[in-house]
């Protein structure tokens, strides 16, 4: 009807008037209509995580499935819900030309996900669900009841956490692949990126509903610490450094998620990056600043991963580990009495530990290599004879 009153007539005539009104009602009707619809599944699902949390105690296994396959049925429904109110409301609006910025904003995320669907099914499953739920957290949060809020909020952390849980599991697994170097790099980048946002919306409600946690009070001074990184311009540097203090926090929040194996890989292109920004830096006091967080990411490193290493695939590898781990204890022991020497054989011990790794591809490394010995010589570790250079440990003459 609308469509053809646009092509037939002109002025504004009685059937022309009729389509428009109708036109014009039909969408708030729809909001309104969808947002009833929403709240009365929101409420359900609410109810229904209630009850599962007090199943647990229940000894019936059977009964125990059965609230949990309730909830998960009333769940879906309640997503459903909020699905069907983006295709129907703020698809309309922005068609329209009738949505705010908030709205536009909203669609476009929507549509990015779903781009996902057809290559990336299990990363489209997961994101959708956090889409839907964080569109609804911010509506209920605004609805001014404080009573659902607080209900909603046990729901919302409750199910985020499952899902990023479940997203960083799929990372995981999709860096044990035979990737590319740029698509593993995109892999790393997800997972950062997840452990960030994590840490950012959803730690922060956990720690509000257990304070007594002995987890989130174990971490509370690394999560201060990431907190730094939230306000400002970040520099490549500072972002190596963020990414290191989110997977220190990983080790105690996603253990099963992000598996010691995975962690590690992810270390080490940490490490890889800032042996990078070491070399490529022109800026003296930039590289000072690099090697800097080389050292603590080289001891974080060995601290919350190789130090709780059970599984080594060559006994060889962890027979020097043992040593390098009994060397760095011996060092630890002087901080207290005499830090100067302390932060010098803590260095010599790191660039030698890392050289020794580093010489295997010595073609690939040549320049890291040559910044680590003349470290070596800075800090009296090695000497540095005249017209003659350093080359896999050994001193050779150079060419004139």
């Amino acid at each position: 009807m609308e469509e053809r009153s646009l092509r037939v007539y002109q002025e504004k005539t009685f059937f022309t008037k009729i389509t428009n009104t109708i036109t014009k009602l039909l969408i708030p009707t729809r909001i309104g209509f969808n947002g009833m619809l929403i709240s009365m599944k929101r409420n359900n699902a609410i109810k229904a995580y209630e009850a599962y949390k007090e199943s647990e105690t229940i000894a019936d296994q059977t009964k125990q499935e059965q609230i949990a396959k309730k909830f998960e049925d009333v769940y879906a429904l309640y997503l459903e819900s909020i699905d069907k109110y983006i295709i129907d409301s703020i698809y309309k609006k922005v068609k329209n030309d009738t949505a705010n910025d908030f709205e536009r904003n909203a669609l476009s995320q929507y549509y990015n996900i779903v781009h996902l669907k057809e290559t990336q099914y299990l990363e489209y499953k997961y994101k959708k669900q956090m889409y839907l739920l964080n569109l609804d957290y911010e509506t209920v949060e605004n609805i001014n009841k404080k009573q659902i809020f607080e209900k909603y909020k046990i729901l919302y952390t409750a199910q985020m956490e499952n899902l990023y849980k479940g997203l960083l599991k799929h990372y995981s697994i999709k860096l044990a692949d035979n990737l590319l170097p740029a698509t593993k790099d995109e892999i790393y980048h997800k997972i950062f990126s997840t452990l960030e946002e994590y840490i950012e919306d959803i730690l922060p409600l956990k720690m509000k509903q257990e304070p007594e946690s002995k987890v989130y009070k174990e971490i509370l001074e690394e999560y201060q610490n990431f907190e730094r990184f939230e306000v400002g311009k970040l520099d490549q540097n500072d972002n190596i450094e963020k990414n290191m203090i989110l997977l220190g926090l990983s080790r105690k929040l996603f253990t099963h998620s992000l598996p010691l194996i995975v962690a590690e890989q992810c270390y080490g292109k940490l490490l890889q990056d800032t042996r990078s920004l070491i070399v490529d830096t022109k800026v003296m006091r930039k590289q000072e600043k690099a090697y800097s967080l080389l050292i603590t990411l080289i001891e974080e490193y060995n601290l919350k991963l190789l130090s709780t290493k059970i599984y080594w695939e060559k006994q060889a590898e962890r027979e020097e580990y043992k040593k390098f781990w009994k060397e760095y204890q011996e060092i630890n022991q002087i901080k207290d009495t005499n830090y100067i020497d302390y932060s010098r054989e803590k260095q010599i011990l790191f660039i030698k530990n890392d050289l020794k790794k580093l010489r295997k591809q010595e073609n690939k490394y040549y320049k890291i290599i040559q910044f680590y010995c003349n470290k070596l010589v800075e800090l009296g570790a090695m000497r540095n004879i005249r017209n003659y250079g350093i080359s896999t440990g050994k001193y050779i003459k150079k060419s004139k």
